[in-house]
């Protein structure tokens, strides 16, 4: 493999020496994450939400902040509006929502974001299924997990159930929320 090929490797100038660290993929990494968090349920409340509690209790264990929270019924629109509304936010750097992923005639999170996408990341519902076989085997065929980036956000949306937003959270969101967000803003400066 020659230096310049393979992951890390840095391009070369004519001089043979490494280009500034800009070339670097890592380099837009978000260290520090303001996070929006929204549930998507018609029978919790605030002050009744586990999986937003969770989503809470990680991304501030990891250092990174929740910068709004709330809580909206299962209608197409508020769900949508709400979505927007953070994306929008300037100290907003990822959106996590949970609930209104499964198959009943009342979730409707995914109908609600996907328009709002301009670039979907369908790796993250694959590979949230795959852990979650472990779990919950084949059920997991329940879910339609998704994200997605809107106007330079990643905005996941997660099942509504504690266990399961832990585990998106936890070994995936946090894991690449960072790089996801430094990348999708990447040319902004």
């Amino acid at each position: 493999m020659s230096d310049n090929e393979g992951a890390g490797s840095h391009e070369r100038d004519s001089g043979g020496e490494p280009e500034p660290e800009r070339y670097h993929h890592h380099h837009h990494d978000l260290d520090e994450l303001g996070v929006a968090v929204l549930t998507v349920s018609s029978s919790r409340s605030l002050s009744d939400d586990p999986a937003g509690d969770a989503v809470a209790e990680i991304v501030e264990g990891e250092g990174h902040s929740v910068v709004i929270r709330e809580l909206v019924r299962d209608e197409h629109d508020r769900v949508q509006d709400t979505v927007n509304r953070f994306v929008d936010r300037e100290d907003t750097d990822c959106v996590v929502t949970t609930g209104g992923t499964g198959v009943t005639p009342d979730d409707v999170t995914l109908e609600a974001v996907d328009p709002l996408f301009d670039k979907r990341l369908p790796g993250f519902g694959e590979l949230f299924r795959r852990l979650s076989y472990d779990e919950v085997g084949t059920k997991i065929v329940c879910t339609r997990s998704a994200a997605g980036v809107a106007d330079g956000v990643p905005v996941f949306c997660l099942p509504g159930s504690e266990n399961a937003v832990r585990l998106g959270v936890e070994e995936i969101v946090v894991e690449e929320a960072g790089h996801l967000a430094g990348l999708a803003r990447r040319d902004e400066a």
